[in-house]
Parts: structure tokens; sequence; C-alpha cells
């Protein structure tokens, strides 16, 4: 899995990096239709995480992912064969669709198969699957350097191969046992009620309502940096591009040794406290990166991006863990569903948000961190009571073995 974890990424590098400019000199998309079919397909991925999540409590895991990466495989296959609008917007919608269930059903494979193990997993995860953006991320720019369409249309192959390698990877991998589908005997009670929902879960969705909050550092790195370097500070254009080395590079070297800081639930929601310092410090530095020279911008420019990653680390962490300490064993699917929502969601909203913060000038840096850094104590209360008391506890869904 930390292999497919690679080779999905290294494809999605090979794309995300281009997937605009090809819109626009291959399919010849105005700049109009290109945002709404980015925020279009968005928008239907954002189904993607619940729709995977149920589905993966009632089939086989393997099976479904499989279906998946053929899904993602299609859909980048069908945009090489139209530059009509609406094609491309159904084919755009269809791959975010199968990214954002692929994604949460891959965290669900992690979870049930690594155990307690599941946070230093999590750490080795996300150092394969940087290392694979980077890998694609530099692919992409060397066939950029061709400057021709077919260079485009063989780096979106490139992305749909990948799938298939993935799927054919993961037919390998077995199949992981599952808490939500028990085999029936004619011994066997019948269940009593129904599987736990995450939509009646209250304390739940108020914790998904602030993982949205603690996603917005993806918006910072991808819109707000570039562009408050850009029009804001006085540090040379070329840093942006430079941020987003750094951010790679800290990834790769410092996800799995600060894994260890979080490997028990309860170690995991302590780590909110550092987590809101972080925050509140990259914002307090992007605040004052307009207040020197050059040299100074540039200097503290860095510094934030530095304590950013290091939020984007930590908070990786304690997501990874409390999103499954949280649901009950007998509905992890639906549950990690539900919190993959709050990534799909910062898509749309984190742009918006990183927008308002640079308009407001370095005030408006000061107050995005600050209010992130009071999300993390807010949900650093919100799931005290539930991680103190006793695990939820549901009756298994029935799969009759007849």
């Amino acid at each position: 899995m930390l292999l497919v974890a690679l080779v999905d990424r290294t494809g999605s590098g090979l794309w995300a990096s281009v997937s605009v400019l090809y819109f626009t000199y291959v399919s010849h998309l105005s700049l109009a239709q290109v945002g709404t079919l980015a925020a279009l397909a968005g928008a239907v991925g954002i189904a993607g995480a619940p729709i995977g999540g149920r589905i993966a409590d009632r089939l086989p895991l393997t099976r479904v992912l499989v279906a998946l990466q053929l899904l993602r495989a299609l859909a980048s296959l069908g945009l090489l064969t139209t530059d009509h609008y609406g094609p491309l917007l159904a084919f755009s919608a269809l791959g975010s669709l199968g990214d954002r269930a692929a994604s949460v059903l891959t965290k669900l494979y992690a979870t049930r198969v690594s155990g307690t193990d599941r946070v230093r997993y999590q750490a080795l995860n996300r150092t394969a699957a940087n290392a694979g953006w980077a890998l694609g991320g530099l692919a992409a720019a060397a066939a950029l350097a061709l400057g021709t369409t077919a260079a485009y249309r063989w780096l979106l192959l490139g992305d749909a191969l990948s799938f298939v390698a993935v799927a054919l990877l993961t037919l390998r991998c077995g199949e992981p046992p599952s808490p939500s589908r028990t085999v029936a005997t004619h011994h066997t009670p019948a269940p009593a009620g129904h599987p736990a929902t995450p939509w009646r879960d209250r304390t739940y969705l108020a914790y998904v309502a602030t993982e949205t909050v603690l996603f917005l550092d993806d918006a910072v790195f991808k819109v707000g940096l570039p562009l408050w370097i850009a029009h804001a500070s006085t540090a040379p254009h070329g840093l942006a591009p430079l941020l987003m080395v750094l951010n790679n590079v800290m990834v790769v070297a410092l996800q799995v040794p600060l894994a260890r800081f979080g490997a028990t639930t309860a170690a995991a929601r302590t780590l909110l406290l550092p987590l809101s310092l972080a925050y509140a410090l990259g914002g307090a530095a992007l605040a004052l990166s307009t207040t020197g020279g050059t040299v100074t911008s540039t200097a503290l420019l860095t510094a934030a991006a530095a304590a950013l990653t290091l939020a984007e680390m930590l908070h990786a962490t304690v997501s990874w863990e409390l999103s499954v300490a949280l649901a009950p064993d007998t509905a992890q699917g639906a549950y990690l569903g539900v919190h993959g929502l709050a990534q799909s969601a910062q898509r749309s909203i984190g742009p918006l948000a990183v927008t308002a913060a640079i308009a407001a000038g370095p005030a408006g840096w000061a107050v995005f961190g600050a209010s992130i850094a009071l999300t993390c104590l807010i949900q650093h209360r919100t799931v005290r009571a539930r991680l103190a008391g006793p695990p939820l506890s549901v009756p298994p869904v029935t799969v009759s073995e007849h």
C-alpha cells in the first residue's frame, strides 16, 4: 500500500501541476471556463468521500478500491478524447469523485491492517506520497520544457496509466478484516438496531467542522503564499516554488520522526496544543513579512513556511488518529467518509479564506493564524469527553453465509 501511495501520487504530480495549462492550451478553454470546470468538478468530488465510505462498510474493500482506481483511469483517458466543455466537465467531475472516494478508502484500508501502528503507518504513507508528488512534478517540469501539446497529452496519459498500475497493485493486497462485516451462521443471533451513523453524531460532526478549518494550511501553500509574495512582499517571486520545495523536503524528512509524539490517542489530542502555537507563529510571520527589505521579507516568509509545514505534519498525525479513534469500529467507513468532507470542503473555502486574509493586509494574516490556533483549542475541548468515555458500541452488519 505504500507503493500504491508512491505510484498514485507520482501520477497525480504529473497532472495536477499542468491541468490548468492543459485546459487552456490544449482544450482552448477560456479562463472563466477553466475556473468553473475546476470549481464544479471539486464540488462533485465532495460527495465521493461519504459515498465511498458507506460502500466500504458493505463490500470487500480491495474490490471497491480497484473499481475506483479504474474509474479514475477512465476519467483521465476520457479527457484525451474531447476538447468540448461539457464532456471535459463530466470526465473531470468523475475523476474528482473517484479521487476523494479512493483517498478515504485507502485510509480505511491502512486503519484496518496497521492496528495500533496506524500513526506510524500514516507518517510513512505521507512520506511516500510527498516523494511521489515531487517525482511527478519534476517529470512534468521536464516535459513542459518541450512546449508542445503532445507533451501535455503524454502527461495526462501517464496519470491514467498510474491509476491502472495502482489497481493492479491493489489486486495483490489481501482483504483486511472488517468489524462491520461478519459471517452469520444458524446460531448467530440477529443484530439488534442499526449501525451507528455519523450524521446523527453531533460530537463527530463538530469535530469534522473544526477539521475543515485546520486543513486551511493547504490553501496557504497553493494560493496564499504565491499571491502574497507577488503582490505584498518585497521578496523575489522565485521564492514561491522554493517554499513548496521546502515544504516537501520537511515532510519527507520529518513526518516519520514526528509521528512518535502522537502514537496514542491521548498523545495525538495533546499535540493540538503545540499545533495551535505553530499556526499562530506562521500567521504572525506572514504578517511581519512586509515590515522590512528583501532579506528580512525572505527570511520571515521562509520562517512562516517552516512553521506552517510543521503545523501540517502535526495536524496530519492528529487528524489520522482522532478521526479513527472517534469512530465506532463497526462504522469506520461511514465515519471516515464524513471526515473526508473536511478536506474536500477546504478545497472550496480555502482559496476564499486566504484571499480574504491577503486583502485585509498584514493584520489579515495575524487574524488568520490566530483563528486556526483557536480552532485547535476548540477541537481539543470538543473531543475530550468522547475520548475519556467508553468506546461506542454498535451491532455489526451481518453478511449471511447463505
